[in-house]
């Protein structure tokens, strides 16, 4: 299922939604940042650079070295590995989930507190991969920890809303609106499932989805949303219902 829209197009609510403009400004240009290094120094350079700025779980547990070239202190990289990406159609996905679902979440909020809320759950996401992952090597990064936070906040949320979905029917993709529950339950049941089907599986060999940091992020949101979001915006927005047009 691809999402597309989860708000109606004469929404009450002005508040430009810039700090998740800004969140997949900031993710594209360190995936331009790869790029550039890939084209500076082939494929070599990129897989030394993701090794230096990903999230490395041994690193943390202690169970291996650090790879010199590792931003010190080593927590950076709990930062740095959320705005990196493994290719086109990783950082597409990712930016269209944050969008779709982050603009909302975000006007709940505000610009700094979303920010703050954002980057939390993406620590949240981070801290279960090391827990899960703890003597694997291999570098974990991406969005996707942090946007499954923003997932989470929004089932919170607005449960009841619409969500604009493309659904795969065979080859065709269909237009749909379907719950917002639905929708998000049905994603975090399969990270959840896929989690438990690949533990005690070695991380090199298994599917390259770090499943665990999702439902880490996902958690984080849940637990964390009402922390955030402003009541009286909530409310304003759950009174649009956010369907789409």
């Amino acid at each position: 299922m691809i999402p597309y829209a989860a708000t109606e197009t004469n929404e009450a609510e002005s508040i430009t939604p810039v700090a998740t403009i800004g969140l997949i400004v900031l993710n594209f240009l360190a995936f331009f940042v790869e790029l550039s290094v890939g084209v500076q120094g082939g494929e070599d350079a990129v897989a030394s650079f993701v090794q230096r700025y990903a999230l490395v779980p041994c690193e943390y547990t202690a169970q291996c070295p650090v790879v010199a070239g590792t931003p010190y202190p080593l927590w950076i990289t709990m930062f740095t590995s959320m705005f990196m990406h493994a290719g086109w159609s990783h950082i597409l996905g990712n930016m269209l989930y944050l969008y779709v679902f982050g603009i909302h979440v975000e006007r709940s909020m505000g610009h700094v507190p979303f920010v703050a809320f954002y980057l939390l759950c993406g620590l949240g996401a981070n801290g279960l991969e090391i827990a899960t992952a703890a003597n694997s090597n291999v570098p974990g990064l991406g969005a996707s920890g942090a946007i499954a936070g923003v997932l989470g906040g929004y089932l919170v949320l607005y449960p009841t809303s619409r969500i604009g979905t493309l659904v795969g029917v065979g080859l065709l993709r269909v237009p749909a609106r379907i719950y917002a529950w639905a929708f998000i339950v049905f994603w975090f049941l399969l990270q959840l499932v896929n989690g438990i089907a690949g533990i005690g599986t070695d991380a090199e060999s298994g599917s390259g989805v770090a499943y665990w940091a999702h439902v880490g992020g996902f958690l984080t949101g849940v637990v964390l949303v009402r922390l955030f979001a402003q009541p009286g915006r909530v409310e304003q927005l759950q009174r649009l219902k956010l369907q789409p047009a």
